[in-house]
């Protein structure tokens, strides 16, 4: 009770004496977000608006929102490591988000996703565990682990993508017994639901989220690669025949309703899918000895960041490349990772807070 009556009295004392708080919200937004640990610190209700809706809207209202990389990595010992990158020109500083769930340092097939300002992981297996149905995710506002709803089925090396505050999950043919169809995750519930479908995920080689729909790429055994498109709103899956099959070619980010992709196939392009044409368009080549594949995107503004091994960095303004031909004008960074060696990207996201 008296923890209790403590938190109600602290709810009445303003955020900055003699200041009303609405303004002194509007102060504090303004504080870069690298120094947002440091607010978090001088009292409980400081730390609670930093974790409130109010502040992230006071910061995107006022277009003070930052997004930061955050980057799951695996080491040579075999352990997972998330970096998170401040991708800042005048810092573009790096450090460890430590620590990990100890469920998921060592986990293989782990699905990595976000939805708003939590970063999930999702099952996967290691030596001591075939398949895992556990859920962690990171509060990007309180920076801190938790853990949310399990998922109904145990899986390892499956499809994920995300929609609508939503996790889409499905097993890929070989990585468990689960049934056919999706297990869906409700950010806003924290609850899972199933929707089950006659349509077989296999031969899978990756998916990807555009335009309010899921692709999955698939290649048969005597090499034919093909295409599915899901579309959650009507339930129903369909064959793609056309040039978008390419996009198993690279990794891929979505900028402003526009699907780009790094092709890896003969050096390195980036590609840019018009849908009028129904075919991809390069932007422009990459030197070679400037990426690092295989790599990763994601889009932060105007700009593509791809990421190769070991965090090394280029940096893509797509305005200024649409204007040149050939080769790209970029800009490129390897972080400082302080002795660590043989590091491989498994994927990358972004949050904006």
């Amino acid at each position: 009770m008296s923890e209790k009556c403590k938190q109600v009295e602290e709810s009445h004392v303003p955020l900055i004496c003699g200041l009303p708080d609405d303004l002194v919200l509007l102060c504090l937004a303004r504080v870069p977000r690298r120094f947002h640990h440091i607010l978090r610190s001088v009292s409980r209700r400081w730390r609670a608006l930093l974790s409130s809706d109010e502040w992230h809207s006071c910061r995107q209202l006022n277009n003070l929102e930052e997004a930061w990389i955050y980057i799951l990595c695996r080491d040579m010992s075999g352990e997972n490591i998330i970096y998170v990158l401040d991708p800042d020109p005048e810092r573009r500083s790096l450090k460890c988000l430590q620590p990990m769930p100890p469920a998921c340092i060592k986990n293989r097939g782990m699905s990595f996703e976000v939805l708003g300002k939590k970063l999930y992981l999702l099952g996967g297996c290691n030596w001591h565990k075939d398949f895992s149905d556990d859920v962690y995710f990171y509060d990007s506002s309180a920076e801190k682990w938790m853990e949310a709803a399990a998922m109904p089925t145990a899986r390892c090396y499956f499809l994920s993508a995300t929609l609508d505050d939503k996790i889409y999950v499905r097993s890929v043919q070989g990585s468990n017994s689960g049934p056919e169809g999706w297990d869906i995750y409700d950010l806003r519930t924290d609850r899972w639901s199933s929707l089950s479908d006659s349509m077989p995920t296999v031969d899978f080689e990756k998916s990807i989220t555009f335009e309010d729909k899921i692709y999955t790429f698939h290649k048969t055994w005597y090499d034919s690669r093909h295409a599915r498109m899901y579309d959650p709103s009507s339930r129903k899956w369909e064959h793609l025949q056309n040039e978008f099959v390419s996009c198993r070619c690279g990794p891929t980010v979505a900028l402003d309703g526009t699907l780009y992709m790094l092709d890896e196939t003969s050096g390195t392009r980036l590609m840019m899918w018009q849908k009028e044409t129904e075919d991809w368009a390069p932007l422009g080549r990459l030197a070679e000895q400037l990426t690092k594949p295989p790599c990763h995107l994601v889009a932060i503004g105007r700009r593509i960041f791809i990421i190769g091994r070991m965090l090394h960095t280029v940096v893509v303004d797509v305005d200024k490349a649409a204007k040149v031909g050939g080769m790209l004008v970029t800009s490129s960074f390897e972080p400082k990772l302080g002795g660590v060696r043989g590091l491989e990207v498994l994927g990358c996201k972004t949050i904006a807070i």
